[in-house]
């Protein structure tokens, strides 16, 4: 998530971090990502399965410096499974994939 970017940012004392240093394949923003782990979201025509936290490795520190690694630790993001390929483009909504009948309870 954006938002955890701009916190480890903030712990390594910098304006901003790029987020393709981090590793990630994409970055969203305004969205509880957590409350959603084991559960299939919908970006553009891709839908993924949230599924494990993606926990810092010692690359955080070659790619922050020192300290990256700690830094890095509650904001990796998760993990997610590819359930449906598809095009992505930037600006594109995260939504939820929610089951027949369930509603939604406020995650936002």
């Amino acid at each position: 998530m954006a938002e955890h970017i701009d916190v480890v940012a903030k712990l390594l004392q910098r304006d901003q971090i790029d987020p393709a240093l981090l590793r990630r394949n994409l970055v969203v923003s305004g969205i509880n990502l957590q409350a959603l782990r084991h559960q299939q979201i919908q970006i553009g025509e891709a839908i993924f399965e949230l599924t494990a936290q993606c926990h810092p490795c010692n690359r955080m520190e070659e790619a922050l410096g020192p300290g990256g690694t700690a830094a890095m630790l509650m904001h990796g993001g998760l993990c997610a499974k590819v359930i449906q390929s598809g095009e992505i483009r930037v600006g594109d909504a995260v939504v939820p994939m929610l089951e027949k009948g369930e509603e939604q309870l406020g995650l936002f």
